[in-house]
C-alpha cells in the first residue's frame, strides 16, 4: 500500500511551531509520509509544495488568527493547481464561531486545542483512501 502523504504548514506569520512538530512526529509515527514546510510560509508556497510532493493531506497550524484568510487562500489556490480533492484540514487556535465558515471555504475538519492527535489521525484515516502502488 502506497502511504498517505501529509503536508504540515505553518501558514504566515506565526512563528510558533511546537504543536506542528508534535503533529508531524505523530502522523509520521501513525506511518504517514509527513513533509513539514517549517514556519512562515505563504499559501502561494504550500500549495505549490502540496503539487510538487503530490500530497493527499494538507494539514495547517495556525495561531496568529489569521486562519480565516490564510486557510481558504490555500484551499483556492490547491482548485487552481488541480489539487481540489485533496483533503485540507486546520488546526490551532481557532474561535468555534470561525469553525463554520472555515468548513464552508473547503476546509474538512478544525482541531482546536485540547483535540487529540489519535482523533486527527482517524479523520486522515477514515477520508483519505490510497490504492496500492
Amino acid at each position: 500500500m502506497k502511504k498517505i502523504k501529509v503536508i504540515v504548514a505553518k501558514p504566515g506569520l506565526d512563528g510558533h511551531d511546537r504543536g506542528a512538530k508534535v503533529i508531524a512526529r505523530a502522523l509520521r509515527d501513525a506511518g504517514f509520509e509527513v513533509i513539514y514546510t517549517g514556519i512562515r510560509q505563504t499559501p502561494e508556497d504550500i500549495a505549490v509544495i502540496a503539487q510538487e510532493e503530490d500530497a493527499d493531506v494538507i494539514a495547517m497550524s495556525l495561531l496568529s488568527g489569521a486562519h480565516n484568510t490564510l486557510f481558504p487562500k490555500v484551499v483556492e489556490l490547491l482548485k487552481e493547481k488541480g489539487l481540489g480533492d485533496r483533503l485540507v484540514v486546520g488546526g490551532g487556535v481557532i474561535p468555534e464561531s470561525d469553525i463554520p465558515f472555515l468548513k464552508e471555504k473547503g476546509i474538512k475538519e478544525i482541531f482546536t486545542p485540547g483535540s487529540k492527535t489519535e482523533e486527527l489521525i482517524n479523520f486522515i484515516k477514515e477520508n483519505v483512501k490510497c490504492d496500492e502502488e
